[in-house]
């Protein structure tokens, strides 16, 4: 999975790299934990140098918080709740899950959607009640910017500084690569398959 995941980012460059985190902000089916550490150890190699491998994924994960901040805006609260009743299982959300994340952000605001790009899931959901509550679109790409370019270019030089110590890791990176997208394959299965809507779901 190591080797499969760094060719892809060596033939595709900067280009792979925001496509990658794009699709993790969209539909994980490869975590940010192991794109960015992979595209900085790549970037020590001689791949795509790391400040434009930082640019890539900070502009891909930009723009998947974006996808769902629009998507909040366009539809709305009401028809959010009746696409999730209907549809929830294929995202894994029912109506708690949904309220919660509504409850976060009217709680905390500005600080959640800067403080939910460090957080798995929560960087997907903050965005969509940012959405439905038309937070200015100006002050949700700022703080979210500033997150997704704090959060890819930690990960970045992290794996950047791994690549010195290649040697040391070699034996258990790629099992661990492996085990990394299995399980958020799997979780993602298990959710599906245990999703049960609320009892309010069935009424709406």
């Amino acid at each position: 999975m190591f080797d499969w995941i760094t060719g892809i980012l060596e033939g595709g460059g900067a280009w792979a790299i925001a496509a990658l985190m794009l699709l993790e902000n969209v539909f994980p089916p490869i975590p940010s934990e192991l794109i960015m550490p992979l595209a900085g150890f790549n970037a020590a190699r001689g791949g795509t140098p790391l400040w434009l491998a930082i640019l890539a994924g900070g502009l891909g994960s930009l723009a998947g918080a974006y996808f769902w901040y629009a998507v909040g805006r366009a539809f709305g609260r009401e028809r959010l709740r009746w696409l999730i009743a209907r549809h929830g299982r294929w995202l894994t959300l029912n109506l708690s899950e949904f309220e919660r994340a509504e409850a976060w952000f009217n709680r905390h605001g500005r600080a959640i959607v800067f403080f939910g790009r460090f957080i798995p899931t929560v960087r997907t959901l903050i965005s969509i009640p940012a959405g439905i509550e038309r937070m200015h679109r100006g002050q949700f790409l700022f703080y979210t910017a500033i997150g997704s370019f704090m959060w890819s270019g930690g990960l970045a030089v992290a794996g950047y500084l791994l690549e010195d110590r290649y040697e040391m890791v070699e034996d258990w990176i790629n099992p661990l690569s492996t085990a990394v997208v299995v399980t958020v394959v799997a979780i993602y299965v298990w959710r599906v398959i245990r999703w049960k809507p609320d009892i309010r779901d069935t009424r709406l």
